[in-house]
């Protein structure tokens, strides 16, 4: 531990579903020495439009969330704020699930069987720059490596102007802002979107800006 760190209070916020998880969590956090519970969320659509006003320093994340995701949500946050960092605690211990969280811009991935006080000093090497892992993850996460090749980059066959404003909505861009930049009405990129959509397969901005990122597809 450094020495600022151990000065520095760490602001946490935690996405979990589960209500006597969420509660404990907040408790655990707001009631320890050096660490300060800066918000609590029931879902990731929650959190994106509250974060924002408050953003933490470390976000403890759930990955089995209603309606989004886990993973999606922490693709979105990190393509807003690269520097965020995200911890995963969750009850997902299989290879799917690890991936998504991890290529979705999260540092560390804990089981919820984690002892309170270990999720405690996770969030702190978190913060002072680890990437702290449940023992059981990281033997999956070695395997993975040794087992399978780096993800390669996907075709999607977009057009460079396609994956131009796909670039644009991943930085944050919304319809309005990106005709601005380009030059062009806010129909025209409406109609890049659409077909961007039609390329990815899928049908919503989060879906289209999380795959873009999973499948590396823009830099």
């Amino acid at each position: 531990m450094t020495e600022a760190s151990a000065e520095r209070t760490i602001r946490v916020a935690i996405v979990e579903d589960k209500d006597e998880i969420r509660f404990g969590l907040s408790r655990l956090i707001g009631g320890s020495e050096g660490f300060e519970c800066t918000g609590s969320f029931a879902t990731m659509e929650e959190a994106l439009e509250n974060l924002p006003k408050d953003l933490p320093d470390v976000l403890l994340n759930d990955l089995g969330l209603p309606k989004m995701s886990g993973s999606e949500g922490i693709a979105i946050l990190k393509s807003k704020y690269p520097d965020l960092k995200v911890l995963i605690l969750t009850v997902f211990d299989d290879d799917d699930r690890i991936i998504d969280g991890i290529c979705a811009g999260a540092s560390g991935y804990l089981l919820k069987s984690t002892p309170m006080p270990m999720i405690l000093s996770s969030i702190r090497e978190l913060y002072d720059g680890g990437a702290p892992m449940s023992p059981e993850i990281a033997r999956r996460v070695m395997e993975l490596f040794r087992t399978s090749p780096p993800p390669k980059k996907v075709d999607y066959d977009l057009t460079p102007h396609e994956t131009r404003i796909l670039k644009m909505l991943v930085d944050g861009h919304n319809y309005k802002t990106a005709a601005a930049e380009l030059g062009v009405s806010v129909n025209t990129v409406s109609f890049h979107v659409k077909k961007i959509y039609e390329k990815l397969h899928v049908h919503s901005k989060s879906e289209a800006v999380a795959k873009a990122l999973k499948g590396n597809i823009v830099s």
